[in-house]
């Protein structure tokens, strides 16, 4: 059926015949169904072309739709995953806005999974100050419906918060539209119990959280990455003079960043190294953790390890430092900027600098004391190839990044995993950052020393049970052997 190009977009088509994730992600939402599957994509490729989904953008659509702010994404459930807020008090019915509030949906749809590769989303329906004027039941499905059918796998669960009484008809009529599976993901949230699936951080005051967040537009909210990480995050008292240093580091001339560069560049080979025998060797067993952190996301411009997430300890653990590899795989320079969802929080050394061509840079990644990495944290690496005529400073990389094309930016995005109990890999640094191996070897051996310890044990405890078992079997003996002899001398007598 992709033959008919009358029939959907042959940008759709294309990108179907190359994405093997996108067939994947249809095969899951239809269980793995063909006859199904095949009906999702047939389905959703001509809605897609009705809607000219790839053409939607913030040209295409009124200004007045993005201003209301009925529609956005911000934030991230304590799974980590988008949430997409749906400001049920700010919707009112129009059918001569129909058309248009669906094509923004649509758009925001499209913009995300274009920008995060389809990762699920959560929604949530904010139902707080609402009325039976705010009742739309035609958009409520809509948007059920995009999920459902238009965006396979797309949806984690729908967060609906103080659904008013009047409401609960309409929702009975919403639930006959869902599947057993969609149903399941429905979570009837108020004040008290909302937090079971988002962080107060990411609620505002009136559902009980202390995001301060407040949207406006322009520009468009969806990146929690707009606001330039600050070079180092802010100076505390414990650690200012070590922040001072690294700020001083920063202002420097590219030439004297390589310089650092080359004094690791042992190092970063060292470790390049067990990230290709890990490629290589697909039968070596390793420990999770180890495994998570060493791949790497090999970009057009940049190499990046860890490829997906940063292993930070727990405050019991108490690792702060992570390591961020980066290797120019290009022959120019190339520029990049590290930034965060939580610049509070982490200090990046260096977060805009350049990497000559063929070599690797490090990153650290820092906890300021007293705080702890969170599930939700994101941060996002920036890069793009530089002119060999540009110079590599901090004025160049300033006037650099004002003018450089969006379409020829790099970008890739990392998340915080957090290690409870067990050690992280060899990316995650402790205050002797560049002392990974020893480190890694000093654990093993007090892990090793641990068993031995516990298998001495386990050697006693075997040597006493069996001691104990020749005893029995001793006693047996010579209890049988009296039984035998006094049956004996009882024969004699009568004999």
């Amino acid at each position: 059926f992709l033959d008919k190009s009358d029939k959907y977009d042959s940008r759709d088509v294309e990108r179907l015949q190359q994405d093997d994730k996108w067939v994947e992600n249809y095969l899951i939402w239809r269980h793995d169904v063909v006859d199904d599957t095949l009906k999702m994509i047939d389905e959703s490729f001509q809605w897609r072309k009705e809607y000219t989904v790839n053409d939607l953008s913030e040209s295409v659509l009124p200004k007045w739709l993005f201003e209301i702010g009925a529609l956005f994404l911000h934030g991230y459930d304590k799974e980590g995953y988008k949430l997409f807020w749906f400001k049920v008090k700010h919707h009112t019915r129009d059918p001569k806005q129909q058309l248009e509030k669906k094509k923004l949906v649509a758009f925001w749809l499209e913009h995300y999974a274009k920008r995060d590769h389809g990762k699920p989303l959560t929604v949530v329906f904010d139902m707080a100050e609402t009325g039976i004027s705010h009742i739309d039941l035609d958009f409520v499905r809509f948007i059920v419906n995009c999920f459902t059918d238009y965006y396979p796998n797309f949806l984690t669960k729908i967060v609906i918060f103080e659904m008013p009484w009047i409401m609960n008809a309409a929702f009975k009529i919403v639930k006959g539209w869902l599947g057993p599976d969609a149903i399941s993901m429905l979570k009837f949230t108020n004040k008290s119990d909302v937090q079971e699936y988002i962080s107060g951080e990411y609620l505002p005051p009136h559902m009980g959280g202390t995001d301060s967040f407040k949207y406006s537009y322009p520009p468009l909210v969806d990146d929690d990455f707009q606001t330039p990480l600050c070079e180092n995050g802010p100076i505390t008292s414990e650690d200012e003079h070590e922040s001072k240093e690294e700020i001083d580091a920063d202002t420097k001339e590219a030439g004297e960043l390589n310089e650092a560069q080359n004094l690791n560049q042992k190092k970063m080979n060292s470790i390049e190294q067990i990230s290709k025998s890990e490629e290589t060797d697909k039968t070596e067993v390793k420990p999770k953790n180890a495994k998570k952190a060493l791949t790497t996301f090999k970009g057009p411009l940049l190499h990046i390890s860890p490829a997906e997430e940063l292993y930070f300890g727990s405050k019991e653990t108490g690792e702060k430092k992570c390591l961020i590899v980066l290797t120019n795989v290009t022959k120019n320079v190339v520029a990049f900027k590290v930034r965060t969802t939580a610049p509070e929080k982490y200090r990046v050394k260096p977060s805009n600098s350049s990497c000559e061509p063929g070599t690797s840079l490090d990153i650290i990644v820092s906890l300021h004391g007293g705080f702890a990495a969170s599930l939700q944290d994101r941060f996002l690496i920036m890069a793009a190839e530089m002119d060999q005529s540009s110079g590599a400073g901090v004025p160049e990389l300033t006037q650099f990044w004002k003018e450089v094309p969006r379409t020829k930016v790099m970008e890739h995005r990392l998340r915080c995993h957090v290690i409870e109990s067990s050690k992280p890999s060899s990316l995650t640094l402790k205050d002797n950052a560049f002392n990974i191996p020893a480190k890694t070897n000093e654990d093993l051996h007090i892990q090793l020393t641990h068993l031995l310890q516990i298998n001495k044990r386990l050697e006693e405890q075997m040597n006493r049970c069996l001691w104990f078992q020749q005893l029995s079997v001793v006693l047996s003996l010579l209890s049988v052997t009296v039984a035998a002899f006094c049956f004996y001398l009882a024969y004699a007598q009568r004999s």
